[in-house]
């Protein structure tokens, strides 16, 4: 018996390709000066405008998923007879995976009959939508959900996720930096490089000096970490900088040329974190490729 997708807005995912590939996306909330939006087209979201009121005085909050969310959207396909795979953002920077544990828990009650099975892809953005694209491919060549699960569970592990942020103030913002490292990192240029970790979590493992010193960066950790490139999809995801998207991209193809490479603006919710010209890379690698 085939089986239903969910994931979250913060897969990133254009969503052309979500109803093409009939994925259900449960969607993040967030308010922009006091007024609750959802971002349910992440094409039609209107990224411009969005980073500049960052760099102002506007005031952007977010909040995870709450599991009756959760139920709304899962319980009209288990009551179809149709189990469920959930791939989530990480529970590392997000509570929204609990959410999802707390609604299974309560809708097996009422579905005994019925599985669904949660993945947490221990990562955001593209770190999230490649895993759900494979979850696809999975249940397109006829794989069992329990097949897929394990397939994905494993494939995580693999999950390079390697970014940097234009300006450190939005990750002092977050809680991510001290006030002290934060300023001085903006006086100096200086550009952190960061990534997940084996628990899903953010992490800094360096820093250059420059726009131009990242990317090439970026493209030095792909080069010694990427595997079977050729074979792969790996993702870009920017928070409205396209042309530093486009020349990392550039450089990707010079340098062991993926499959294929997807290139999104970052949706509204992880994008808060991050800022304006926040450039991430993703990409599988080897086992412990986490711990690099």
């Amino acid at each position: 018996m085939s089986f239903a997708i969910f994931t979250d807005t913060s897969a990133n995912l254009p969503t052309r390709e979500t109803k093409r590939l009939n994925l259900i996306v449960v969607p993040l909330s967030y308010s922009v000066d006091g007024v609750e939006q959802e971002c349910l087209d992440t094409e039609a979201f209107a990224a411009a405008d969005y980073y500049e009121k960052m760099k102002g005085s506007t005031v952007i909050k977010t909040s995870q998923i709450n599991p009756q969310k959760y139920v709304d959207y899962m319980e009209p396909v288990l009551r179809d007879g149709k189990d469920i795979l959930f791939v989530g953002m990480s529970s590392g920077i997000s509570g929204s995976f609990a959410s999802a544990k707390i609604a299974r828990e309560q809708l097996l009650e009422e579905y005994p009959d019925r599985t669904i099975r949660l993945v947490d892809s221990l990562g955001a953005s593209l770190g999230e939508g490649l895993l759900v694209l494979k979850a696809q491919q999975c249940r397109e060549q006829g794989m069992t959900l329990d097949e897929t699960a394990h397939l994905l569970d494993e494939a995580k592990a693999h999950m390079y996720q390697l970014f940097t942020v234009d300006n450190l103030m939005h990750l002092r913002k977050g809680g991510r930096l001290s006030n002290a490292a934060a300023l001085v990192g903006s006086l100096l240029n200086i550009k952190p490089l960061l990534k997940g970790n084996e628990e899903g979590q953010i992490v800094s493992f360096g820093k250059v000096r420059g726009r131009k010193a990242v990317l090439q960066e970026l493209v030095k950790h792909y080069c010694a970490l990427v595997v079977d490139p050729q074979t792969q999809v790996v993702g870009i995801s920017h928070c409205h900088c396209p042309e530093d998207a486009e020349k990392l991209a550039e450089l990707l193809r010079e340098n062991g040329a993926p499959k294929e490479i997807l290139v999104v603006e970052h949706e509204p919710v992880t994008g808060s974190y991050l800022g304006p010209g926040a450039l991430a890379l993703y990409f599988g690698g080897a086992q412990d490729v986490r711990l690099h």
